[in-house]
């Protein structure tokens, strides 16, 4: 997957600004700490859209794309992690924002630890 996320960044951002435009006139008389909530939220998917998609563009998304001596290695063992299928990690943001990461689960072929690995 590559970097070609910035249109639709883009357009995220502009639906931030326009839907706090609507806001701020539906809600003339809110308090500042009301116009931070609401502009919080509507970051927050903004901030889960950009994580997302910069997390499935690193190269440990898949490992088996991935040379060898470049894999993340097993902490107990030091030994490069093999790639053993995919699954789907769900995570939560700071703004209570659900990440969908299908990524290559990794496993250490001296010890048999298993894990995601990070990046």
């Amino acid at each position: 997957m590559g970097w070609d996320f910035e249109q639709q960044w883009h357009e995220l951002a502009e639906d931030v600004i326009s839907g706090m435009q609507e806001w701020r006139l539906q809600h003339a008389k809110a308090t500042l700490c009301e116009i931070e909530a609401a502009l919080d939220e509507r970051l927050g998917k903004v901030r889960a859209r950009m994580l997302q998609d910069a997390a499935l563009a690193s190269a440990m998304a898949d490992l088996k794309a991935a040379p060898r001596h470049e894999r993340p290695v097993c902490a107990a063992c030091g030994v490069p992690l093999e790639a053993r299928g995919s699954a789907v990690r769900e995570l939560t943001t700071q703004h209570d924002q659900m990440l969908r990461l299908e990524r290559s689960y990794a496993v250490c072929p001296q010890c048999g630890a298993g894990l995601f690995p990070p990046g």
